[in-house]
């Protein structure tokens, strides 16, 4: 495998261009993470909450947690741009085997199962408004998948353009919610029968909260193509800011609206708050706008997770085909087919093990949670090995910030394997499988190619 000798991304014909602005970077960040958790993780959190303080306490530290992650990422991203992101990171701290594994399980297991996590979100509320028959869910997931990669394929302007509209949308849908929980008297003040305050309760808490959070690292792939090499750094700083003020203002909707007792009741926060004021008509509205919530994540998945693909056929030669940029519409058009087949098949996968959502999210957040961490501690790394390298922004607080912000995903990755089932020992299962295709690779690199010379 080789790397770029300028640390990240040629520009050029047939290479990432900056052709995006601070707008576009916000709208993909804000779309990912302000997804459909935030219509079911209220209720989780709120029934191992003491309190409602506990409640906005707990959102407001998770906020925190991922502005640390954000700031991390900001300096690793304004001073390596590329379109590889994380994998450019790792691979510059540890090496090319460490970072082909992150890319490995972004194209098997992240990236591909927050997809199709996402698209089971879409479907199992769309089927709420139009029935497709039996495997209505998993019938609405593929279309999701195919359609949203056919406008990708397309162009990048197109993808950013259909992401600025999707977000909008969303978080016009959301303060809507909003607007109508806190339109209504406020509920009687009570105590969650299943609330307590005991750090496993906590942990939990945290579990449900910086999980409804995750996607901002995202944008660390959009490095190589924002205008400024400043502009990443107020993109993760703006969109953690809108992101913490729409789900502390959303929660405390829901409080109002319910109080603690009737969150940590419910399966269906959102639609509840929405129901007490308008009326059960109001559910198929709903439904509508949490199948978009999760269309508008998994738009913006699509975009970034191509783009690591892209940068891991380039250096892997038995995968060289995922490094074919097409100059016309400027986006990987082989990367986005092979992570949409990818995609449709464990779209297949969690049809057939009869939990779609439930199965992708033990199936990604081990690996995801495990490679966070990775790149937290890259940080530290870069900063010693290599210290010359201009850093157009330093994370405040070295070494505290980094440090909390590893703390916390190492605990999110501990806590995803203890928390899940049989679906996270298969996503760390096709994980180890990359070394298979490691191997391959080390095995065509000790043979020259056809018109190459054994040197």
């Amino acid at each position: 495998m080789s790397v770029p000798q300028d640390g990240g991304v040629p520009t050029g014909p047939g290479q990432p261009a900056r052709v995006l602005g601070l707008a576009d970077a916000v709208a993909m960040i804000v779309g990912i993470v302000v997804g459909a958790g935030i219509f079911r993780a209220p209720s989780l959190v709120a029934s191992n909450s003491a309190s409602e303080g506990a409640v906005l306490l707990a959102w407001a530290a998770g906020g925190v947690i991922a502005l640390a992650g954000a700031l991390c990422y900001a300096e690793l991203a304004s001073a390596y741009p590329s379109a590889g992101g994380e994998y450019h990171f790792l691979r510059r701290a540890y090496g090319g085997r460490l970072a082909f594994f992150l890319a490995w399980g972004r194209l098997a297991v992240i990236q591909t199962g927050s997809i199709a996590l996402l698209a089971f979100v879409f479907g199992d509320y769309a089927m709420r408004v139009q029935s497709l028959g039996p495997y209505s869910a998993a019938k609405y997931a593929a279309l999701v998948v195919v359609a949203l990669t056919a406008i990708n394929v397309a162009g990048v302007r197109q993808g950013a353009v259909t992401q600025k509209w999707l977000t909008v949308l969303e978080v016009a849908g959301i303060a809507l919610v909003v607007a109508v929980g806190l339109s209504l008297p406020v509920a009687e003040p009570s105590s969650a029968g299943a609330a307590h305050s005991s750090t496993t309760a906590v942990g939990l808490v945290m579990v449900f909260v910086l999980l409804t959070y995750g996607g901002w690292n995202e944008a660390a792939y959009l490095s190589a193509e924002l205008k400024g090499e400043r502009t990443i750094v107020r993109a993760l700083l703006t969109s953690i800011a809108v992101i913490t003020a729409l789900y502390l203002l959303v929660n405390v909707a829901y409080l109002r609206a319910l109080g603690l007792t009737g969150m940590a009741q419910s399966e269906a926060v959102a639609a509840d708050v929405v129901g007490r004021a308008l009326g059960e008509g109001a559910a198929r509205g709903l439904s509508l706008l949490v199948a978009l919530s999760a269309l508008t994540s998994a738009n913006a998945t699509i975009f970034t997770g191509a783009r690591t693909n892209y940068a891991l056929g380039r250096d892997v030669r038995v995968l060289s085909a995922l490094a074919r940029w097409n100059p016309g519409t400027g986006t990987p058009r082989t990367a986005l087919l092979i992570q949409a087949a990818v995609s449709l098949a464990l779209v297949g996968f969690g049809t057939l093990a009869r939990k779609g959502f439930e199965t992708m999210v033990e199936y990604t957040a081990p690996v995801f949670w495990l490679f966070v961490f990775l790149v937290a501690v890259a940080l530290f790394v870069l900063r010693r090995r290599d210290p010359t390298t201009p850093r157009p922004f330093r994370v405040p607080l070295y070494p505290v910030t980094p440090a909390l912000f590893a703390a916390a995903a190492a605990y999110l990755c501990y806590s995803s394997l203890a928390y899940t089932g049989i679906g996270a020992l298969a996503g760390v299962a096709v994980l180890a499988a990359g070394g298979v295709v490691l191997l391959a690779e080390r095995q065509r690199s000790a043979r020259p190619l056809e018109g190459e010379e054994r040197t």
